[in-house]
């Protein structure tokens, strides 16, 4: 099957041809990066979104909590997503642990930055005294920035691509040998971006989830989990996790805890209804 998609490859669009440079701005001494730039941007656009959430009524915490939230949570992102990459997917950097420390050479775990999340988040709520559920309810509602520009960068770099297919939108990527493949990082920006802010947006501002602590960040873990499953079927697995013993890629491994925590968390979200004290001057909202 492989052979006529490979003879067919001059037919497609080549990556090149798109004139994409990893690298934003080049002072000659000091470079800024794209995939940087995402990272800041997912990061204060979240922050900025979050703080609008926050002027509704039954807020869960105050404005400072949430800008005490992005130190942590950007700290999270980093260590996580970098301890996440080498542990699920380059277990072997173990062994050269200065090459951990190159984050600028890329390498970053979804899965590992959401534990650094979770765990940055639990912190500042125990610290504040804050209810652990609806926090991340919030929170849940903001990370699809993250994952939209995160994905596009990927794509600016040329990495992460999909397997080969011979779909007409099929691009040739220098990493990827001469064959066709699956612009996979657009398809998971449109996905666990775009899709995903959509649907927490609608249940958020047109539904009273807000209100059930667990059913706003069950329903991220839900959906997000079933995108990067099903997306695994055309993205690229990462090298030496193509076949695994059990069947599925690491993502998809990866996404299925996911997957059954959202179902618990959106099936058991009317029980946890609490009465939220409205906010001086609104309307009650319990």
């Amino acid at each position: 099957m492989i052979l006529p998609i490979l003879a067919d490859a001059a037919g497609y669009l080549r990556f090149e041809q798109l004139h994409l440079n990893p690298v934003a701005l080049d002072l000659g001494f000091f470079q800024i990066k794209w995939y940087s730039l995402a990272y800041i941007a997912g990061i204060f656009t979240g922050w900025w979104y979050l703080t609008k959430l926050l002027q509704q009524p039954g807020a869960p915490m105050a404005k400072r909590h949430a800008e005490d939230l992005v130190f942590y949570v950007t700290l999270g992102i980093i260590l996580g997503g970098r301890l996440g990459y080498v542990l699920f997917y380059k277990p072997d950097m173990l062994l050269h642990p200065v090459e951990i420390l190159k984050l600028w050479e890329g390498g970053m775990s979804f899965h590992g930055g959401l534990i650094g999340v979770v765990l940055g988040l639990t912190y500042v709520v125990r610290k504040n005294g804050l209810n652990w559920l609806r926090v991340h309810d919030y929170v849940a509602c903001c990370v699809p920035f993250g994952l939209f520009f995160g994905r596009l960068a990927n794509f600016v770099n040329g990495e992460l691509w999909g397997r080969p297919t011979t779909v007409p939108w099929a691009i040739v990527f220098p990493s990827g040998g001469d064959v066709p493949r699956h612009p996979s990082q657009l398809y998971e920006a449109a996905g666990e971006g775009v899709l995903l802010f959509l649907i927490l947006w609608f249940l958020f501002w047109k539904t009273d989830a807000r209100y059930q602590p667990g059913k706003l960040v069950g329903t991220f873990a839900l959906v997000y989990g079933l995108i990067r499953f099903g997306l695994e079927k055309v993205r690229n697995p990462d090298a030496g996790l193509e076949h695994l013993s059990w069947g599925l890629t690491m993502g998809q491994t990866l996404s299925v805890p996911l997957i059954l925590l959202g179902l618990y968390l959106i099936v058991t979200a009317k029980g946890r209804r609490t009465r939220v004290e409205p906010v001086v001057g609104t309307e009650s909202v319990a």
